[in-house]
């Protein structure tokens, strides 16, 4: 029988609540156990491919087409393993699916209720994500509290009643604050979610105090007497990242292991020690960020950073995590500055000041004609003073353009989603496409094959004739300019199964020129460093 570990979080939101379930997924793993996760959101939305990246951060891609959120794109970066969109469960699903089902007639009749036919569903899509797992990891969005969480709890509580309370295990991940006015961890937040998590029914096994600083054995034991846990399942998880020499979430499965989190989490769930997790390999790549031998500054130019005041990482968060995972395995430090593109396009913009300090530039994926004037004067620079680029997806685009601007001298070639009346749309809609009119029935999702161009760079990174990367695009590299690119020097060093689509391009005699119609960032986890960007940060090294 499967065995569940649900993970609730309290008092904020953004409290780390899918690097904790990651965290615990990949000790669960280290024990010999088969590990998948899933994420509850309960927003309305069916899927995450609808929200802009500055409102619910990047939009994770899986092999099998589902657009979700990004913590799936956690999980998959500590477990190393592929999840598929079915491990996202959303609100908007759950709805849509119970109506279409009394559409059909499923009900025979009966009236359709929140009790039992909504948390039936979610109950049952829990069930068949978990199928043929040892452990599923059960994460819920938001915070204790939210009324969009009650049905989901119901569910859950409906499952520990059908499987045994010796089956599952809640886990509570809490925030401590420290009031600047008083300088003290205050702990009653984390009481009242406790609070608020019981009167849904559930008992949390275990509480992972999250905080600017360690949790101390005053504050830990008062919440064990609030809250009738056992000292020792109140774990202590401050914060990691600006904190000495860690400043990396992945040192965070190691620490929950100082603090026996994996031994006890097997104890609650009456499982036997399969073998040790020593987290060895984790251990040593987790040692060579927190002491690095040389560092690395990469520029990534994108347009999808600002909200408000402040600057949003989430936005490409698995390229920033692509890069990282690459810079461990040198044993480099990465300076990364988020370039705006539309700062390239500024009048007397000076590119050598902007952009000649950097090691390495990577244009990343996006939508839409902001900025991409200034993205493509960063391509036309690492081109031709050999600066180490990397184009994902709209980068790869971006480069198509330029290279037909100003090598082929195709002085308006622009990609029709741009600007739909130039006389030369390099980048297109294909015929095939333009037919669907169904939005987003456009969109190439998921993994695609791609066969790579003998004595390429590609075909030596990758060391595979055919590789299959996830997609998330409309547009591409029209066929008609296929002929003229590649004479003047442009490598088309991956295409379609077919000939018809191009995949990855690069130059030759260039330090390192490449980029795909791919988002290969999505298939990177930290014990293995994605290929192309392996490749990358090997070239900026140099």
């Amino acid at each position: 029988m499967t065995k569940f570990i649900v993970v609730a979080g309290g008092v904020i939101s953004g409290v780390g609540k899918g690097v904790a379930t990651a965290s615990i997924g990949r000790i669960m793993k280290e024990y010999g156990y088969r590990v998948t996760a899933i994420k509850i959101d309960p927003y309305i939305n069916c899927d995450a491919g609808t929200m802009r990246p500055t409102e619910h951060g990047e939009v994770w891609v899986t092999d099998d087409g589902g657009e979700t959120d990004q913590d799936l794109g956690t999980y998959e970066r500590f477990l190393g393993e592929s999840i598929p969109k079915k491990n996202n469960i959303t609100t908007g699903q759950v709805y849509r699916a119970v109506i279409e089902k009394e559409r059909r007639g499923e009900f025979l009749g009966h009236t359709v209720q929140f009790i039992p036919h909504i948390t039936d569903e979610i109950k049952n899509r829990i069930l068949e994500s978990s199928r043929d797992y040892d452990i599923a990891l059960v994460e819920i969005g938001g915070t204790v509290g939210d009324f969009e969480n009650t049905a989901f709890l119901f569910a859950l509580r409906n499952l520990e009643t059908l499987i045994g309370k010796e089956n599952i295990c809640y886990i509570l991940v809490t925030y401590l604050p420290i009031p600047s006015h008083i300088d003290e961890m205050k702990t009653k937040p984390t009481q009242l979610s406790i609070k608020l998590l019981r009167e849904n029914g559930i008992q949390p096994d275990f509480v992972l105090c999250r905080g600017k600083n360690a949790l101390d054995e005053v504050r830990k034991k008062k919440i064990a007497e609030y809250s009738n846990i056992k000292s020792s399942h109140i774990i202590s998880m401050p914060d990691v990242i600006g904190k000495g020499t860690a400043n990396t979430v992945y040192v965070v499965p190691l620490d929950l292991q100082k603090e026996g989190l994996g031994e006890k989490i097997l104890e609650s769930l009456h499982l036997e020690h399969k073998n040790g997790a020593s987290l060895a390999d984790w251990s040593h790549t987790v040692d060579c960020i927190t002491h690095p031998e040389g560092s690395v500054r990469i520029a990534m130019i994108g347009k999808y950073f600002n909200i408000g005041e402040y600057q949003l990482a989430d936005s490409y968060l698995s390229v920033n995590e692509a890069l990282k995972h690459a810079c461990a395995k040198y044993c480099l430090k990465l300076h990364l500055t988020w370039m705006d593109s539309k700062q390239l396009e500024e009048p007397g913009a000076n590119m050598t000041a902007l952009l000649s300090s950097f090691d390495g530039i990577v244009i990343p994926g996006g939508f839409g004609g902001t900025g991409v004037e200034g993205k493509m004067k960063a391509i036309q620079y690492c081109r031709e003073h050999n600066i180490p680029f990397l184009g994902l997806c709209y980068g790869l685009q971006m480069a198509v353009i330029e290279f037909a601007r100003n090598v082929c001298g195709l002085h308006d070639a622009n990609s029709s989603e741009i600007n739909d009346h130039t006389t030369n749309p390099v980048i297109d809609i294909l015929p095939e496409q333009k037919a669907i009119h169904a939005k987003g029935g456009t969109m190439r999702l998921g993994a695609y094959p791609a066969h790579l161009k003998p004595a390429t760079l590609v075909h030596q990174l990758y060391g595979a004739a055919i590789v299959f990367e996830r997609h998330r695009h409309r547009y591409e590299v029209n066929p008609a300019y296929h002929a003229v690119l590649q004479e003047k020097g442009l490598i088309f060093s991956g295409m379609s199964p077919d000939g018809s689509l191009v995949e990855f391009i690069e130059l030759s005699n260039h330090k390192f020129f490449v980029a795909t119609q791919a988002h290969p960032e999505f298939k990177s986890s930290l014990l293995k460093p994605a290929p192309l960007f392996d490749g990358f940060v090997k070239a900026c090294k140099k």
